[in-house]
């Protein structure tokens, strides 16, 4: 039941990246050209993530920081008006488009529409050393949404995604893509009313003692 799950979830992903980079590459243009004349460097942002099993790739976002952001300020953790973000960058992180790129990622087959979001490779430690309830969230592939995205997002602090991310992979395996579906249809909600898109001040402290601890 599981293999026909993941098949399903592939072809879904595949069907539908495919209609959204047709459906959406008049507005990839525009956000492009937007970001180009806003502010000075490339229009997507290009990082490493941990996806699945481990597994290093390059997650694609358009960039809503200023170029060289992660050494500055904060570092990777993003509160609300930060000043280095950009004018667009400020409108896009509002919707989500920022993370629209991703549906690239989706084709090409190294994440989904729905999973465990991906970490950067530096922010939690070596996977080698990772727990088994922390390794569990890498045996799917991550997604632009899941439910962490959708129980609170950033405002969580990584040991609550973690039980929800494992609690998705648990539930995937009963109700498969119609699980997804639920999902997306929710984090459509939420995008709409613009919930948890900037990390809170007290949850960042928790995840940057855990970092210190890894």
């Amino acid at each position: 039941m599981n293999y026909i799950n993941n098949i399903t979830k592939r072809l879904f992903d595949i069907f539908f990246s495919i209609i959204c980079i047709l459906l959406f590459f008049p507005l990839f243009l525009f956000i492009s050209i937007l970001i180009k004349m806003d502010s000075k460097g490339p229009v997507l942002f290009k990082q490493d993530r941990i996806g699945l099993n481990g597994s290093y790739f390059k997650i694609l976002k358009f960039r809503s920081m200023i170029v060289g952001a992660e050494k500055m300020g904060t570092g990777i953790f993003n509160y609300q008006n930060d000043p280095r973000e950009t004018k667009v960058g400020r409108f896009l992180r509002r919707y989500s488009l920022d993370e629209l790129p991703q549906i690239f990622n989706i084709l090409l087959g190294n994440m989904s529409f729905v999973g465990p979001r991906p970490p950067i490779t530096y922010e939690l430690g070596e996977y080698e050393d990772f727990s088994p309830e922390w390794k569990k969230r890498f045996t799917m592939k991550p997604g632009i949404t899941g439910y962490a995205q959708i129980k609170g997002r950033n405002e969580l602090n990584w040991n609550q995604k973690i039980i929800f991310d494992n609690k998705y992979i648990d539930d995937f395996k009963k109700w498969g893509i119609l699980l997804d579906i639920k999902i997306l249809c929710i984090t459509f909600y939420k995008v709409f009313k613009r919930e948890g898109n900037y990390e809170l001040i007290e949850n960042a402290e928790k995840d940057k003692a855990l970092i210190k601890n890894q």
